[in-house]
């Protein structure tokens, strides 16, 4: 095969077979396909789109271009859980041990932050010692031992990912469902999952910001998954306020924290968080949808959650009590400064990517690929909508370097909060996408 004549084949409109697929995908992985070539087909692939079938050829072949881990000697189901990527949310920080609690083994691959929505990985480096990219034995151990490891992709995982989305991401190809797809699910089939659900967001704060545009995404993920053998189905929850009322990475780790304890749980988060998992052991056939939801419930509720949580922190390297003081562990924005409402109102729209961005903004995410983050900073006490506010209230708290930097970030989330006379609706979930 000559890669130019695959390239042609698709740019006109044809269909691939999963022979020339797989070889431009061998071809990447091993460097004998050039960056032009790859953009090219990127972009043919990003203009006529592809059908399932080969959706599915090219997700196995992502899969295929590095190890895929084996948990056959699991004694329970092996599952995990995949964002598209919002504000405030921490989910799998609860979801992961609470389902671990449940007799389940999840070896989740997270990633980090993503233009103005932040990445689980990037909230885990906030814990002093803990080593978000362990090696493949130190995985495989926490998951046994523990029941889960949320880690990030390491080198021998999906390789052929990381080198397509680094072009996809100079080429303006990002936006493609068939490269998205490929990219989640190439992942989550190289670490071996037997049940996956997919929380697709939608609303202002999303990268698929309209209903019909995250369905779309939500249904060719699960056909594609479903198509390559992985039992998987998606929610579609609301991303038009931010999940929890942190946004940040120390801040949404103590939040999570707060969560497990049973401290405090913000609503929708709770709601999410216990729709998701409840939706896994459905999945996996380790409960109906009655009993699902009650098992997950008590996970939280007996603190099996919690101590699932603290044990794998301790097994990838983070302090043994960080549960009982994350206080001492977590690091702590030297400027911590609330941010009043201006007028009696509630609240009826918030502009939630532009508080992602602000967090970017103070330095809890990358401009650039290789900016280092600063844990400490973003924002809590984030008022939900509908919420009730006088002057002088507290949108937020803003947790900053500076003063300066305070300031600013000040006037983003002034400038985010729309306040008026009528109580807004709110919705946690949209829909579910089921496998059939």
């Amino acid at each position: 095969m000559l890669p130019q004549e695959v390239i042609r084949r698709k740019r006109d409109g044809g269909t691939l077979t999963a022979g020339e697929i797989a070889f431009m995908v061998e071809g990447l992985t091993a460097g004998s396909v050039s960056e032009g070539q790859v953009a090219a087909l990127a972009m043919a692939i990003f203009i006529r789109g592809m059908e399932r079938n080969e959706a599915v050829a090219l997700t196995l072949a992502m899969r295929d271009s590095g190890t895929v881990l084996d948990w056959s000697d699991m004694p329970g189901p092996v599952v995990d859980k995949h964002s598209t990527g919002g504000i405030g949310d921490n989910v799998s920080l609860m979801l992961a041990p609470a389902l671990a609690a449940c007799g389940c083994y999840i070896p989740m691959i997270s990633g980090r932050g993503l233009g103005h929505t932040g990445g689980t990985l990037d909230k885990l480096d906030a814990i002093p010692g803990y080593v978000s990219v362990p090696d493949l034995a130190r995985l495989r151990k926490t998951v046994s031992e523990v029941g889960c490891a949320i880690i990030g992709q390491t080198a021998d995982l999906a390789p052929a990912d990381r080198r397509l989305y680094a072009i996809r991401d100079v080429t303006a190809t990002v936006e493609s469902i068939p490269l998205i797809t490929a990219s989640i699910l190439s992942k989550k089939l190289a670490a071996g999952l037997q049940a996956l659900v997919l929380d697709v967001k939608t609303g202002n704060g999303a990268f698929m910001q309209s209903l019909a545009d995250s369905r779309a995404l939500a249904e060719n993920l699960v056909s594609v998954a479903n198509g390559a053998g992985l039992r998987t189905s998606a929610l579609i929850t609301d991303m038009n306020e931010p999940l929890a009322s942190a946004a940040g990475n120390a801040v949404e780790v103590r939040n999570a924290i707060d969560f497990l304890t049973g401290k405090e749980a913000d609503v929708r988060l709770y709601r999410a968080t216990t729709a998701l998992a409840a939706e896994l052991l459905v999945l996996a056939g380790v409960d109906d949808e009655r009993g699902a939801a009650m098992k997950i419930e008590a996970a939280f509720e007996s603190g099996k959650a919690a101590e699932k949580f603290a044990a794998m922190v301790v097994a990838l390297g983070g302090p043994a009590d960080l549960i009982e003081h994350p206080e001492r562990h977590l690091p702590k924005a030297p400027v911590i400064r609330a941010v009043k409402a201006e007028k009696a109102g509630f609240v009826s729209a918030i502009d939630t990517r532009a508080i992602g961005l602000a967090v970017v903004e103070l330095g809890g995410g990358r401009r650039r690929a290789e900016d280092r983050i600063d844990p400490s900073v973003g924002f809590t006490g984030l008022a939900p909508l509908a919420a009730k506010v006088a002057p002088g209230d507290p949108l937020a708290l803003v947790h900053a370097r500076s003063d300066a930097d305070a300031d600013r970030a000040a006037e983003a989330i002034r400038n985010a909060y729309g306040l008026g006379e009528e109580i807004p609706g709110r919705r946690t979930i949209w829909e579910r996408i089921g496998p059939n």
